[in-house]
């Protein structure tokens, strides 16, 4: 709901520090539990993947519904993206990277939260740029995915539609990352340690490396990540080296990707730690598009030959300073605590390079680039406590942020330097808008406030945890010379400032069956306030008579989880199920309108459908035999559709499933797998393209010699018969009816196709 009253703000804040300080006192004047094992019910971890490592309390993470893949899974499954991820971990993530990243239970974006130690990172985005998301060189959509996995302790993918703890964007769930701590790496009894790996993959004929090491002295500790990474183009299974329309292979990319990880770590008497972050992620890559090249008519290729280049730059730094607390003692009035107060810039970059041909003959310049700085506060407190035969943890929390956005474009053509033919200055340069900023600078603030509490009857097993969390943000948009100089300026002026709240309740209730398996079922709500694009984006072409512009009357969206599973097992035998059935309100979409006399070729702006439903089920088992055999398995399900419309919702995967079967003994094992996917499910539009369903085989094996300890080395040969399939999410969108030519930007289908047969292989040494 759209709020312009401080007072309800100030009022909600002060119901949530009334709220903190009642529980404190209420953990300070009743009693702890008992230590002793006959008193309560302790509930066992569940292992889903690796060796799990437990969930900070009061952690987006610390939730039944989280899902955890560990740094030893990481390396095992030679995971160096998150494509490879949804490729062999986890078949219910699937990854786009030309439109924002990952998606997950049918949603992406920024309707997926993704946070790195606590921190979130913003998605950035300007839909007018983005045109074609498929083949498009300007779109700087994204940003969730400006981390390096080899600087990753653990990686939790948290399902639900949930923002109890995770705020603002939870809608379809959220990525919870750790990255190393000098503990992951020192074992117990040394004072310092690490890790390297060196690595090709034949995805993109990459190779990297990479090393962590940490040194304690006394209480002090540090800790140095560090990795490199060279490559190409994501190859796919075309076949034809051409230039323009009939070209099927992948258009020819180079790429470096960087990453340096530091951190400092100081503990205190009373089991207090205080310390430094510093990290620093940097991606970029540059494309030889030979697609666009070689037409002397039209507008879609008309490029000169060896001399148009796509650009692609990604940058994330943050520095922190952190604070955790860990009770020594049973009596201590707080348990846990954790703060961070932190600085992160997230920088986006999208364009293009060359030389034109045709009408508008010369250089040619678009760069495309979007950054947010953010200064922020998040922590949690958690206080365990009990009253009767009622055991209860505590937690308290919250995070707030204040922010600036920024956004230009960037540009050079004949029509900017002067030199275009008249012809081309009567009828392309009005056409043409570059050196200005579609999107209004924008200064903001966002709260998020949050307290749960987990209510153990007695040792039956069962528990309860209800929990409330408030959300507030304020976005205000800033007129700059840029902004002026977008045409749009001149018919709309600045949008209005936008605010809004909400608040998020749920209910989780847990019944531990047995120490190694636990019920659980979930009711909760979620949120997400709307995005600087949609609201203030602002790209029009009066000349053209067609714009694109942002809604600043947008309403958040909301969304009722409903989530019932079972999570059992340990590292031998395990697994998990889960069931879920989510409900959306004022989902934002974008429609195009012809009824503007302003904008007779179409004007494209945001609104918010009514209602939208996604549901579907999770599953995942393995077992280890005494004999070395190992079986497992994972799939995932879900469909969705506009209950108001009937309109299914292409964003869901189809079906996906990945099953197999190894062997091991001390120092060696192999692995088959089976990667398999439905159909996309089809609209009714013979226009767009139903991608098939696949079946593709990964045969995997790996050594540990006697000789060496700590040394690891592995490699696998993935789609093993070199099958011909495509990502359906992808291409959801993809006009398959559109012959190729000068005039489009189309593509022969084999050119969208996935990687072919590919080969990788890794070293990793611990030490």
């Amino acid at each position: 709901m759209i709020v312009r009253h401080s007072r309800s703000v100030l009022l909600a804040c002060t119901a949530f520090v009334t709220l903190g300080l009642t529980s404190i006192s209420l953990a300070q004047t009743t009693e702890k539990p008992a230590a002793s094992a006959g008193d309560s019910t302790v509930l066992q971890p569940i292992v889903v993947k690796g060796k799990r490592v437990a969930a900070k309390p009061g952690s987006v993470a610390d939730t039944p519904l989280a899902s955890q893949t560990t740094q030893e899974t990481i390396l095992k499954k030679n995971v160096n993206n998150l494509a490879d991820f949804g490729r062999t971990v986890d078949p219910g993530v699937t990854y786009v990277p030309k439109q924002g990243g990952a998606f997950l239970r049918g949603l992406g974006g920024p309707r997926i939260t993704t946070m790195v130690d606590g921190v979130p990172i913003p998605f950035l985005s300007n839909a007018a740029r983005a045109a074609n998301p498929i083949t498009d060189t300007t779109n700087a959509d994204g940003g969730m995915n400006t981390f390096d996995f080899q600087s990753l302790s653990t990686l939790d993918v948290v399902r639900g539609a949930d923002s109890s703890r995770a705020g603002s964007g939870a809608l379809a769930g959220a990525f919870v990352l750790r990255t190393l701590e000098p503990e992951d790496l020192i074992e117990p009894g040394r004072d310092w340690g690490g890790v390297t790996k060196f690595d090709y993959d034949g995805t993109d004929r990459s190779a990297g490396g990479s090393l962590a090491v940490a040194k304690k002295i006394n209480n002090t500790s540090v800790l140095f990540q560090g990795s490199y990474r060279k490559g190409h183009e994501i190859e796919n299974n075309g076949k034809v080296d051409t230039i323009g329309p009939t070209r099927t292979e992948a258009n020819p990319a180079d790429y470096d990707q960087n990453n340096l990880l530091f951190k400092l770590r100081q503990q205190l008497e009373g089991g207090h730690m205080v310390g430094i972050t510093a990290e620093r992620f940097s991606r970029d890559t540059t494309t030889d598009l030979k697609t666009l090249q070689g037409a002397t008519t039209g507008s879609s290729r008309v490029y000169k030959i060896g001399d148009y280049d796509g650009t692609e730059d990604n940058r994330r730094e943050r520095v922190s300073l952190d604070y955790q607390f860990e009770a020594p003692s049973a009596d201590s009035t707080f348990d846990a605590a954790r703060m961070s107060l932190y600085w992160q810039r997230l920088t986006r970059e999208a364009g293009a390079e060359g030389t034109r041909v045709g009408t508008v003959a010369g250089p040619w310049l678009r760069n495309n680039q979007i950054q947010e700085n953010d200064y922020g506060l998040t922590g949690n407190l958690t206080s365990r406590f009990a009253t009767g035969t009622f055991e209860h943890e505590v937690n308290i929390g919250g995070d707030v942020s204040l922010f600036n956005a920024t956004s230009f474009i960037d540009g050079l053509d004949a029509c900017i330097l002067g030199t275009a033919s008249a012809t081309a200055k009567a009828f392309s340069c009005p056409n043409l808008h570059a050196d200005q900023a579609d999107i209004p600078d924008v200064d903001g603030a966002r709260l998020g406030l949050f307290v749960d509490d987990k209510i153990s009857f007695g040792n039956s097993g069962f528990a309860l945890t209800p929990g409330l969390r408030f959300d507030w943000y304020d976005y205000d948009p800033k007129q700059t010379a840029a902004f002026e100089d977008n045409p749009g300026f001149a018919a709309n002026g600045l949008p209005d400032g936008s605010d809004g709240s909400r608040f998020s309740p749920k209910l989780l209730a847990t019944y531990q069956v047995a120490p190694a398996v636990e019920l659980f079922a979930q009711w909760s709500m979620a949120f997400r306030a709307p995005t600087i694009n949609e609201l203030y984006l602002d790209f029009s072409n009066p000349a053209f008579g067609y714009a694109t512009v942002g809604n600043p009357d947008l309403k958040p969206e909301t969304a009722n989880g409903f989530e019932i599973g079972a999570n059992f097992g340990d590292s031998d035998t395990g697994g998990r199920v889960t069931a879920f059935h989510n409900l959306y309100r004022n989902f934002i979409d974008s429609e195009t309108s012809f009824a503007n006399p302003l904008y007779p070729a179409g004007l494209t702006s945001y609104f918010n459908r009514n209602r939208v439903q996604i549901s579907g089920v999770e599953l995942e088992a393995h077992k280890l035999f005494d004999n070395g055999i190992n079986l497992h398995g994972s799939l995932a399900y879900a469909y969705g559709k506009d209950t108001d419309t009937n309109e299914y919702l292409r964003s869901v995967a189809p079906l996906k499933a990945i099953v197999g079967a190894g062997y091991q003994r001390e120092t060696w094992g192999t692995d088959l797998s089976l990667v398999t996917s439905a159909g996309m499910r089809s609209d009714g539009n013979t226009r767009t393209f139903d991608a098939p369903g696949y079946g593709v085989v990964d045969l995997t094996a790996w050594w540990e010699p006697e000789q060496t300890k700590g040394l690891r080395i592995q490699g696998g040969i993935y789609n093993l018969f070199d099958k011909t399939y495509y990502n359906a999410v992808a291409l959801k969108d993809l006009n398959n009816t559109t012959v190729p030519s000068n005039s489009n930007t189309a593509q022969p289908l084999d050119f969208y196709s996935e990687p072919g047969r590919v080969f990788k292989i890794s070293l990793v040494q611990r030490f």
